[in-house]
């Protein structure tokens, strides 16, 4: 059953059409006045003057076409030509009983469904995640949920950062701890040892270590230099590392992902991809797109009316509208982000099912990066340029307004934040004394964990994505606003609600909607599949978090307002019940789809 702003819709579109107006001016959406209505449509303006007639003669008629309409109660025109409309009891009965019994809670498939890749997380190998790594996280896993969700055939990647310099810093900087380790032996071919050299800690302290003296030091820089150079002509001890500080990285970086609840079908990276770069640059030069320029390789990806040369008011020439080109290879011979992300799109066209659209969930920061690649890859023909999108995010701030740090100034590791809200939901749920008494160790920590996890995972997504937001865990944590906990508390109390009821051997049964309250409820159950749209087509999860915020509360307050389990018509009270399956599904569903879990009780 679709919703009932489509359904409406649909007839709006009839009537107009009807009276020979077109079918677009009958679109239908929930009413700016509640208190007067349940939709409106405001289309009887714009086809007035389309057809030079009078708004509300033309907003009477589509009136009186629909009149009757089963799930229209009234349709009152207003104002200059606001068609005002309020649904039936029955429309919106048989609505919530949908919403309980499709197994997409009140949503519905897309019809233009792709296969869709999202490239998302961006780790780097050997050094651990920071705060700057939860946006792309959260963001990017619920897209994916919601993609997946309404249809879209939808592949993740984390696209580990694996490859360059960072890598011949480590190489070297194990050299000088450890000179005897066969694979510094040159002559040596293999097998190489299946245990790693080195564990995660050692990766986080080599790296620091090798960077700092490489700063200081030009001979020690072109030391890791050589040593990158080497590992991507195939040097094979140099290959074994990489190989062990990738899979040593990949473990710990599972474990910060996974108290996320953030999954990925692909840990490929920059390394997977290297083999294709020689023939990427030959075909991009033979074809050519690219050209020499001092010893490098570049593509020039200006368009008409960029990079105008104009002429300043200190007599100096700038250039207007710039777009600098990219760069293939560089004088050394050495490649980039650039080229690694181009080989990477080859790479996934050469998928068994290759995607049709490319998302990338990266720092709003990267923007230009992103559009060259894009420009790029257009101009290659290796994959359509408006087929891919940067879903850009804002940055994660501390109080001052600034990129959060630790106390110390540092960038603050994404393992410590998990830990700190882990550590401030555990005392929140001490606290509020909220636990039943029979809770055990391990109910108590997995729902100190949920909580943690739901502070975390709404506080960022309930932001417009493209903005950055204050960091405040303290009221990220608290029961009480608009926070994750507030929503995790609104599903377990609906359960305990259902669970009450049944040890007292009442059931749920046929939804009957009578009372205000109830029509907000299901009206607000009724705007699921709209905000999954919304969310999909607009990249943006705040839309499906306002919607599940919007239902709590319009649950709250049909539970302020009615007495459900101890309400006495044993009818009324089968009603409401299921009335509070239909929300529970829907709320844990919606919940579901921003990555938060809900514990049974709590």
């Amino acid at each position: 059953m679709g919703d009932l702003a489509g359904t409406l819709g649909t007839a709006c579109a009839d009537a107009f059409e009807a009276i020979g107006l077109d079918r677009k001016w009958g679109a239908v959406r929930r009413s700016d006045r509640p208190e007067l209505a349940d939709f409106q449509c405001n289309g009887a303006m714009g086809a007035a003057k389309s057809a030079g007639r009078v708004p509300r003669d033309v907003a009477g008629e589509v009136a009186e076409r629909l009149a009757g309409h089963a799930a229209i109660a009234s349709c009152e025109v207003a104002g200059p030509g606001f068609l005002n409309i309020r649904v039936t009891e029955g429309a919106l009965t048989a609505r919530a009983e949908a919403v309980r019994a499709e197994d997409m809670a009140g949503a519905e498939k897309v019809a233009d469904a792709e296969r869709v890749l999202i490239d998302f997380g961006g780790p780097n190998v050997a050094k651990p995640m920071h705060v700057g790594h939860l946006r792309s996280a959260v963001i990017g896993d619920t897209l994916q949920r919601v993609l997946r969700f309404l249809g879209d055939d939808t592949v993740s990647d984390t696209h580990l950062g694996d490859w360059g310099l960072q890598m011949g810093h480590l190489v070297t900087e194990l050299y000088d701890e450890q000179p005897e380790l066969i694979y510094f032996d040159a002559e040596y071919t293999g097998p190489y040892p299946e245990d790693p050299p080195v564990t995660i800690d050692d990766l986080g302290r080599l790296y620091p270590q090798a960077s700092a003296k490489a700063k200081a030091d030009e001979a020690r820089n072109e030391r890791s230099q050589q040593a990158v150079a080497e590992l991507q002509a195939g040097r094979p001890g140099y290959r074994a590392l990489l190989k062990h500080f990738i899979n040593v990285s990949v473990a710990a970086l599972k474990q910060d992902y996974a108290f996320l609840n953030v999954s990925f079908d692909l840990w490929k990276g920059e390394s997977d991809v290297d083999h294709l770069i020689p023939g990427l640059v030959e075909d991009f030069k033979a074809r050519g797109l690219a050209r020499e320029d001092d010893g490098a390789v570049i593509v020039d990806i200006a368009r008409e009316g960029e990079n105008v040369p104009v002429e300043g008011k200190d007599g100096k020439v700038k250039l207007k509208n710039a777009m600098p080109p990219i760069m293939l290879v560089n004088s050394r011979g050495g490649t980039g982000y650039h080229t690694t992300d181009l080989a990477t799109i080859l790479d996934r066209m050469q998928m068994e099912h290759p995607p049709q659209r490319m998302l990338y969930v990266v720092d709003q920061r990267q923007a230009l990066h992103f559009e060259q690649v894009f420009r790029a890859a257009g101009k290659a023909g290796l994959f359509p340029t408006d087929k891919m999108e940067h879903i850009g995010f804002g940055t994660v701030n501390g109080p001052d307004g600034k990129p959060f740090k630790t106390r110390e100034g540092g960038v603050l590791r994404l393992a410590d934040l998990n830990g700190m809200a882990l550590e401030e939901a555990e005392k929140k749920i001490t606290e509020g004394g909220r636990l039943p008494e029979d809770m055990g160790h391990e109910e108590r920590d997995a729902v100190a964990a949920a909580v943690a996890l739901a502070a975390l995972r709404f506080a960022d997504l309930q932001n417009t994505r493209t903005t950055n937001y204050i960091f405040d865990l303290e009221r990220f944590t608290s029961f009480e606003g608009k926070t994750g906990p507030y929503l995790l508390y609104a599903a377990v109390r609906i359960k305990s609600l259902l669970r009450r009821a049944e040890e007292e051997g009442h059931a749920p049964g046929a939804i009957r909607v009578e009372s205000e309250a109830e029509r907000a409820l299901v009206l607000a159950l009724d705007g699921f599949g709209h905000a999954l749209t919304g969310t999909r087509e607009k990249r943006m999860p705040h839309i499906l978090c306002e919607h599940i915020y919007n239902l709590a509360q319009a649950f709250s307050a049909f539970y302020g307002a009615h007495p459900i389990a101890a309400e006495k018509d044993a009818d009324t009270r089968a009603s409401r019940l299921g009335l509070c399956e239909a929300v529970l599904k829907q709320l844990e569903t919606g919940l579901d789809l921003i990555g938060i879990k809900v514990p049974e009780r709590m």
